[in-house]
């Protein structure tokens, strides 16, 4: 007899813009990368599995349980994964999602999107105290998101015939801090976090009129904000500027800061892939490129 498995996927997220600014009310806007995946299999086990509620994955998988009311079947669990931790690609988020996906299918039980989100939002409320949701919400979505704290989300088609190549510093982010030292000097930092939310609204509107230049320039200015803010990393710089000097239409850093990856923008697959090969002999651990 062939042993049960449990199988869920997700996959993971990147900001493209807006990194801070939502904070004070602008939006930001996220991109699903429908190509970077987490699987979670679960299968039986001999004994009980031990809960860590500071865990995302044990929390994610201690509430699809209880929301099953499943408290006696031993099960185990594994995680296979394309997301790095802590680089600001929704690994925390698409974690649960494959996990509570996963528990659902072993016990053959129908899942909703409404309550796959509500139980995806449990576990990183656990986990991230106030998270905003965004992860999560990007995480389950096919389209681009846009946030704006306080109002809410909204999800919208990207159709640029454009690439974005992320890179991966090798640095683990560090979220909370970053926004704690913007927080800190807020007065002096507040024309810079306009201009950020500035520059994602005119991201935005680029989409909408398919205009690769102008949402590449404005990636490259919010970069400059970002930096005068004090969240980005030496190494971050330096990738921004390869990809800029490799015909990148803009460049920046992604996702919370003080660690974590890089996005750059072009419009041919081959200039993607020539502009990822300069950045990992230049010092980036890993590059992806998602089409747009």
């Amino acid at each position: 007899m062939t042993e049960k498995i449990g199988i869920g996927k997700a996959h993971s997220k990147i900001i493209l813009m807006g990194e801070h600014s939502v904070v004070y009310g602008f939006p930001a806007i996220a991109l699903p990368l429908k190509d970077i995946e987490v699987t979670c299999l679960i299968k039986e086990a001999k004994e009980k599995l031990k809960f860590d509620f500071y865990d995302t994955l044990s929390t994610a998988i201690y509430s699809a349980l209880d929301y099953l009311h499943i408290k006696d079947k031993p099960i185990s669990y594994e995680i296979i994964s394309q997301v790095p931790q802590k680089r600001g690609m929704g690994s925390s988020a698409a974690v649960s999602i494959a996990a509570i996906r996963a528990v659902f299918d072993y016990f053959d039980q129908p899942l909703s999107d409404k309550e796959l989100e509500i139980l995806v939002n449990k576990a990183e409320i656990i986990a991230h105290t106030n998270p905003s949701g965004l992860d999560a919400k990007t995480c389950l979505s096919d389209q681009a998101i846009t946030f704006i704290r306080n109002v809410g989300f909204k999800s919208f088609s990207v159709d640029l015939n454009a690439f974005l190549i992320i890179a991966d510093t090798g640095i683990h982010g560090h979220t909370r801090e970053a926004v704690n030292k913007v927080a800190k000097h807020e007065e002096s930092n507040l024309p810079h976090l306009a201009n950020l939310g500035r520059l994602a609204e005119i991201v935005q509107e680029a989409i909408t009129q398919k205009d690769i230049q102008t949402i590449g320039q404005a990636m490259s200015q919010a970069h400059q904000e970002l930096k005068a803010i004090g969240v980005s990393i030496q190494e971050a710089d330096h990738l921004v500027e390869v990809a800029l000097a490799n015909k990148a239409i803009g460049a920046k850093m992604s996702g919370g800061g003080l660690g974590g990856c890089i996005i750059a923008l072009t419009d041919s697959q081959k200039e993607a892939q020539a502009i990822s090969e300069k950045l990992l002999e230049e010092g980036a651990v890993n590059t992806w490129i998602q089409k747009l």
